[in-house]
């Protein structure tokens, strides 16, 4: 089991007290926290037999326009992902018949990423339950906490993105 975020703060302020000093406790929680929700996520979907850059390219497909189509280059700056393996994660959609690969009318080089309906119909079994996810990671907070927190982090994505 990873050691809590308390027990990493007390083991730097004994251990390395300079550091400690200058340390941001409040990120170190978010990171912690992305970690315990990737890896609820990656529980949720793995029985469908995704991987969790799979689950995104489905997701950011079906967020997308209809007919849920985007270029690769469109797809992975919409995604949380960097582009260097989104072509073996395309192989693999397309291989499970979750995308399809079409001719860019654009640009006769590139092929656009499509979500076929096999696709949407499991993105569409999935998203619920990793609602029900974010709603048991959240459980502990009330309405009006969940708000101030979605408003802090709001704040400093403002100065970021």
């Amino acid at each position: 089991m990873n050691k809590s975020v308390r027990e990493i703060v007390l083991a730097m302020q004994e251990n390395w007290p300079e550091c400690a000093a200058t340390m941001s406790v409040p990120l170190l929680k978010i990171t912690r926290i992305q970690d315990i929700y990737k890896k609820k996520i990656d529980a949720c979907i793995v029985q469908y037999q995704l991987q969790h850059t799979d689950f995104s390219v489905l997701a950011t497909l079906r967020r997308s326009a209809t007919p849920y189509c985007l270029s690769p280059t469109d797809l992975y700056k919409s995604m949380f992902f960097s582009s260097g393996g989104l072509t073996k994660v395309l192989g693999r959609l397309v291989e499970a018949g979750l995308i399809e690969r079409l001719d860019n009318p654009e640009d006769k080089r590139s092929k656009l990423v499509k979500l076929s309906i096999k696709g949407k119909q499991l993105v569409e079994i999935v998203m619920p339950e990793l609602h029900k996810q974010h709603d048991h990671l959240l459980q502990g907070l009330s309405a009006q906490e969940i708000t101030l927190l979605d408003s802090l982090l709001g704040k400093i994505l403002e100065n970021h993105e």
